[in-house]
């Protein structure tokens, strides 16, 4: 499918609202489910072989955070939804790996979705994948398309009780996560920043066919990323702002350093597509200052030839009475004129700095 114009997969048309189909790549071979449950004091991990041991979790005291990999097998993610109280739409935008990156306040829970990026070095694009997070009072779920993720460090943090993550809820896990996300979109930013100074540096240098085809690529690249990142900084400020008990105002600040962020991201975005847009005009301007350098030797050369042209032309005339011709120095007379005539032509050209 094509990246910027999704279309709508034929198997939702005409279904009602609320049926459960899985729309996108099927990314993994089999859903894996791991568990973390923590608080202060202990922490448990471990990896679910069915969704029933996910069940117990929903009512217990301490911070639980499930993580669900693969969103192909509906069946258990309806089955880990209906348990936890998740309305039908809501489970059908998770199964929707296109969606818009948004927040929805459904009291007894937040649905946030965004997007989880990654530079991919050998074919120079970015890879997104969809992460949906379900916060309620006591837990977070998170779905991904497949296996592995930017959460290496925060469950480092759970391990070894690291900050303040442990001694606080579900809601500054949360907003770890999605921090997690944030700091990554800095990394991709600068990978693109690389290839970007090496294209302005080829612009300058050596402007080729290729140079257009990579900048409309670093164009594409770029349109993609903003439609990504754009509308992260809602969900986010409707996080702080929100009204939602789930959210404890001691998170606020780092929500409001979190969206700060955010803003930098975009900005950083901004300032790409302008360089990027600039770097079309470079081009244009270097490959017309490189047809203007050949048509300028072009034009001297036939500038020089003109006259030795001329005279060429009146001595290959070969009328009968040309005094010349009978001259015993005329040939050596006609060659020291043409070589004085290229030698001032060029001595010429060289004060006007034409050369």
């Amino acid at each position: 499918m094509p990246r910027l114009a999704k279309k709508v997969a034929k198997k939702k048309i005409g279904l009602p609202p609320g049926t459960l189909v899985h729309v996108g790549e099927k990314k993994i071979e089999k859903i894996r489910i791991s568990i973390i449950d923590y608080d202060e004091a202990h922490v448990e991990e471990k990896e679910a072989k069915s969704v029933e041991e996910c069940f117990p979790f929903k009512d217990k005291p301490t911070v639980t955070w499930i993580n669900v990999d693969g969103l192909h097998e509906v069946n258990l993610i309806e089955q880990l939804g209906t348990h936890f109280g998740m309305h039908p739409l809501l489970l059908e935008d998770i199964l929707h790996t296109e969606q818009r990156p948004k927040l929805e306040d459904h009291e007894a829970y937040l649905f946030v979705v965004l997007k989880m990026l990654y530079y991919n070095g050998e074919a120079r694009e970015i890879e997104a994948e969809q992460v949906s997070l379900i916060l309620g009072s006591d837990f977070v779920i998170s779905f991904q398309e497949r296996e592995g993720d930017v959460f290496k460090y925060v469950r480092e943090r759970i391990r070894n009780s690291k900050g303040r993550i442990r001694k606080v809820g579900a809601d500054y896990l949360a907003y770890a996560l999605i921090d997690a996300i944030v700091d990554n979109y800095f990394i991709v930013l600068e990978k693109l920043g690389e290839q970007i100074e090496v294209m302005e540096e080829e612009l300058v240098t050596n402007p080729t066919p290729e140079t257009l085809q990579t900048i409309h690529h670093l164009k594409r690249e770029l349109i993609f990323l903003r439609k990504s990142v754009w509308p992260l900084r809602e969900v986010i400020s409707a996080l702080d702002r929100g009204e939602s008990p789930l959210i404890q105002e001691s998170t606020g600040i780092y929500l409001r350093d979190l969206y700060d962020h955010t803003i930098q991201v975009i900005d950083s975005v901004e300032t790409f597509r302008d360089m990027v847009s600039g770097m079309l005009d470079i081009y244009l301007s270097s490959v017309s200052n490189k047809m203007n350098e050949v048509m300028k030797v072009l034009t001297i050369i036939a500038t020089i030839f003109i006259p030795l042209t001329f005279i060429a032309g009146i001595y290959g005339m070969n009328f009968q009475y040309m005094p010349e011709l009978g001259w015993h120095w005329g040939y050596p007379a006609v060659w020291f004129v043409i070589c004085a005539i290229f030698i001032v032509m060029l001595v010429y050209f060289r004060r006007r700095k034409w050369l």
